[in-house]
């Protein structure tokens, strides 16, 4: 199927998961990417069960499994009374294989996806200046060169140069506040009693969460009020934060940290003739939950999956079943999910949080409830659904 082409446009976990798929269905591929190598930097690191699911065959999931964290509890808690509720995913037992989330770097995929790629497949250091159709095919132009192909994936994120190509609007919002990221190694975990792998607190006035990776924890805090987004990321602030939650941790050692903008958006259309969107450039979400490049995978597997059929010989219809299938549980389960997660989270009455609390707890310990809370939090029952969309 040489003649074939797919151009993507962005080596990150989805892009190269996306190419991944279209090779192994033998068609020819090429990855254009901007930076000079996969990136290491501080972003995802949550893989849910779904995800894992698909990964598995190919020994990618395992890969993941070894450089991560296997978290089989999460949990929402009190900083000021320790009280929380505790969500095990076992129950999920009958519905996946991969009872648990797992905590690992994206980076991790993009490397173990990369790694099946043939050489060649992806070009570093090539930055897409353009992106066309005509009737010929799709082109686009990187460091000058021009390429030629079949159909074009902008895999290329929250600016991507072919969601414009495609004249899509970002429908959506950006939420007023900023995150703070950071990595770790201070042991949370023997300082603050029960913690689970992850962990959404609350604390007076505010909010903050931990995940644990295998090596270290990552802390996510915001601005205190009246503080600017430079100063809540001096290290001076982010110790000061830290020991306002544990007293007992001093100065703490800061890995890793960076600063961004949460955005609740989706892409009011995926597709223009042969030119496609995936990933952060479909749609974006609050990061709470770790939804966006889980779905961002699921995303890829489903695309790879239509664009192969149609390079094989079945119907062009075929590829509107893409977006139709897609975009609503972007729409409706990821960025709803993600946006209820951020409600509840960024809620400060005190009276309120505990009702929070107690109607979680409510479920965690009902197992059918907690079955049916977690199939849709863990976006089990989102997939389940896309599979009925036509």
């Amino acid at each position: 199927m040489a003649q074939k082409t797919i151009l993507i446009v962005g080596a990150g976990p989805v892009g190269l998961t996306l190419a991944w798929r279209l090779v192994e269905a033998g068609l020819d591929v090429k990855v254009f990417e901007a930076d000079a190598e996969i990136s290491d930097q501080l972003r995802a690191s949550t893989f849910h069960p779904p995800t894992l699911d698909m990964l598995a065959p190919a020994g990618i999931t395992q890969k993941l499994i070894d450089k991560g964290r296997i978290t089989p509890t999460w949990q929402i808690r009190m900083q000021s009374t320790g009280e929380k509720a505790e969500f095990d995913l076992a129950v999920l037992k009958d519905d996946t294989d991969h009872p648990y989330r797992l905590q690992c770097r994206q980076a991790e995929l993009s490397r173990a996806v990369y790694a099946l790629l043939p050489e060649g497949t992806v070009q570093f250091g090539a930055e897409v200046t353009e992106v066309s159709q005509d009737a010929s095919g799709v082109r686009l132009v990187a460091n000058g060169e021009e390429h030629r192909g079949w159909a074009i994936v902008g895999c290329d994120g929250a600016r991507s140069l072919v969601r414009k190509a495609v004249g899509a609007e970002f429908e959506g919002t950006t939420y007023p506040e900023s995150t703070i990221l950071v990595t770790t190694h201070f042991p949370f975990e023997e300082h603050l009693e029960g913690l689970s792998g992850v962990n959404y607190i609350w604390k007076p006035g505010g909010t903050y969460s931990l995940l644990r990776l295998p090596d270290l924890w990552r802390v996510s805090l915001h601005p205190q009020e009246g503080q600017d987004v430079e100063d809540a990321l001096s290290d001076a602030s982010i110790r000061a934060q830290t020991r306002a939650v544990v007293p007992e941790a001093g100065d703490i050692d800061i890995e890793e940290k960076r600063v961004y903008r949460v955005h609740r958006r989706v892409a009011s259309t995926y597709r223009k003739g042969m030119m496609f969107l995936c990933g952060d450039a479909a749609h974006l979400n609050s990061p709470k939950g770790g939804m966006g490049l889980n779905g961002g995978v699921h995303d890829a597997f489903n695309l790879a999956e239509k664009l192969a059929a149609v390079a094989a010989g079945e119907s062009d219809a075929l590829l509107d079943l893409y977006e139709a299938q897609r975009r609503p549980i972007a729409r409706d389960d990821i960025l709803a999910q993600a946006d209820e997660n951020r409600r509840r989270m960024n809620t400060t009455d005190p009276e309120e949080r505990l009702n929070h609390l107690r109607r979680l707890q409510g479920i965690s310990a009902d197992p059918a409830k907690a079955r049916e809370f977690l199939l849709r939090s863990s976006m089990i029952s989102g997939l389940r659904r896309m599979a009925e969309l036509a």
